[in-house]
């Protein structure tokens, strides 16, 4: 599958460049006919980098930013989003002033929680909520809800790609858009044209990566 990726360079930010994939992919909610491919982005320190460089950038030096909530396997970019909104003066209400970096975990019916040691960097605490893709938005909003069960407050969500705009009426940030890519189709499973055309999947995706059939 490697051999069909295409580069898209984000016009702002020129060191930062989307891999996507075309063909038919399966997601957990529904259809897709390009796997948006973060594995350089989220493995490489250089792109990793570049990538928390360009996020930090949309953030005013206003807010106030207590515990960043990695998605999708974006801890090393989360870290280095961390440091670069730090030194952009962005501030922090935590006691010992820097940011807390951190993942959830699911539960086996799928559901989202952190463990009791985590819940402080979560409670009364000002979350990003940093995702690798947002395509139908049901997982960012079982994201919102569980900080909101947690007694946090989201205050941002940021995306390198998003195929929506706004999630439970907060803004979603992102690097790419649907615009950077204007073919990408997202389909109901029972809706999707291409296994209605008997086009083969290609493989089961997810904000990890991809696994063949």
């Amino acid at each position: 599958m490697e051999q069909r990726v295409k580069k898209i360079y984000s016009k702002e930010f020129p060191d930062v460049v989307l891999r996507v994939i075309p063909g038919h992919f399966m997601t957990s909610h529904s259809h897709i006919n390009y796997y948006v491919d973060m594995t350089y982005m989220k493995m490489r320190q250089s792109e990793a980098q570049a990538v928390a460089r360009a996020i930090a950038s949309k953030y005013s030096t206003t807010a106030i930013i207590d515990t960043i909530v990695c998605m999708d396997g974006c801890e090393v970019i989360g870290a280095y989003l961390a440091e670069e909104l730090s030194a952009a003066g962005i501030m922090s209400m935590n006691a010992h002033k820097t940011i807390y970096i951190t993942s959830p975990e699911y539960s086996t019916g799928g559901q989202i929680i952190f463990r009791q040691n985590i819940v402080p960097m979560i409670e009364n605490k000002n979350i990003l909520l940093l995702f690798a893709s947002a395509t139908t938005g049901q997982t960012l909003l079982k994201c919102v809800e569980c900080i909101d069960y947690y007694k946090g407050h989201v205050a941002g969500i940021t995306s390198i790609f998003s195929a929506i705009h706004k999630i439970a009426d907060i803004p979603v940030e992102s690097l790419f858009q649907i615009s950077d890519l204007p073919d990408y189709k997202n389909y109901p499973y029972k809706d999707c044209p291409l296994c209605k055309n008997g086009v083969p999947i290609d493989a089961i995706v997810n904000g990890f990566g991809y696994s063949t059939l």
